[in-house]
């Protein structure tokens, strides 16, 4: 991924200043490099590609012209973590669940309220 940073002028910059708007303005962006591959070239070269992704590249495959997925590079540490559960914890199909809530309203009003404002 490369950065850049590009000035762009603004027509107030040839009318000269105190025309309220910016002379110029900053944009910066990320520029992505991003392979296409074809299933059947993906299927007979897939070490290669899968070390470009290790080396942070994103590959999209294309099914003809049209693009039918991304292979992306895992990121280093994840937001979800899997743990086991504590020893003395019930199994889950043991597990008490709670009671109905209790609620003073027709459940369907409140649909149909929703859906109506969206119109």
């Amino acid at each position: 991924m490369s950065r850049r940073i590009e000035w762009r002028l603004f027509p107030s910059a040839i009318a000269g200043a105190g025309s309220g708007m910016p002379d110029r303005q900053a944009v910066y962006s990320h520029s992505l490099t991003m392979k296409q591959v074809g299933i059947a070239e993906l299927k007979s070269r897939l070490s290669e590609y899968i070390r470009a992704v290790r080396r942070g590249e994103i590959i999209s495959v294309m099914d003809r012209e049209t693009p039918v997925g991304q292979i992306v590079p895992v990121r280093e540490k994840s937001a979800f973590r899997i743990r086991n559960p504590a020893p003395d914890a019930p199994p889950p199909n043991r597990l008490q669940l709670p009671g109905p809530a209790a609620v003073k309203m027709d459940v369907v009003e409140l649909l149909l309220e929703e859906r109506q404002g969206h119109r």
